[in-house]
């Protein structure tokens, strides 16, 4: 088994099981593939122009991946770009999230959201996650290792409800200016 190291943990390499087995106690359970662009669920971007910045990111599905592309910039006290997909996800009982994906040799963060709010916003649960450039690999990230957080702002809690998830998101603001693509070909919990 291979491994990724993830700021303040260790990120393991791992293997998919069979949708079949999704139910049972430790066996992963596929949440979303890109094989199908209609069946696909919708991501959107939020790009650091909400609060000046002049980054450019955004997601698109094709060739049975989700690719999240654009160029960072860190004009005008920019730098971060990001995408999310909404939704109802209860992963009660979980403990890992897994993603397959090619990256470019920079690191991620891994952001999940739920009706948590900090001063009327939503409050992020995220952490890091490294990529090796122009490789497929499987990035697991323990929910136990997601902190809270609020426009960068960490923050004591409340600590994350695995019930009541409502965002997964991937975000890029690692302070390096220039372009960046990543691609998930699968996003699975165990």
């Amino acid at each position: 088994m291979t491994s990724l190291v993830l700021a303040g943990g260790l990120l393991s390499v791992g293997f998919l099981a069979a949708e079949n087995d999704a139910e049972e106690p430790g066996k992963m359970k596929q949440l979303m593939d890109f094989k199908s662009e209609a069946e696909a669920p919708k991501w959107f971007s939020v790009n650091d122009g909400v609060m000046g910045g002049l980054s450019k990111g955004k997601p698109t599905i094709k060739h049975g991946a989700l690719h999240f592309r654009g160029e960072l910039s860190l004009e005008n006290n920019g730098g971060f770009s990001s995408i999310r997909t909404s939704g109802n996800y209860d992963f009660s009982g979980k403990e890992v999230l897994v993603m397959r994906v090619k990256g470019d040799g920079r690191t991620y963060q891994l952001r999940l959201a739920t009706d948590a709010r900090y001063r009327g916003s939503a409050i992020s649960y995220g952490t890091e996650f490294k990529t090796e450039n122009g490789q497929w690999v499987e990035v697991t990230v323990p929910f136990e290792k997601l902190s809270p957080s609020w426009r960068g702002r960490k923050l004591d809690g409340p600590p994350l409800d695995l019930s009541e998830v409502e965002e997964i998101g991937i975000l890029l603001g690692d302070k390096k200016a220039g372009g960046f693509t990543l691609e998930v070909d699968w996003i699975a919990v165990k």
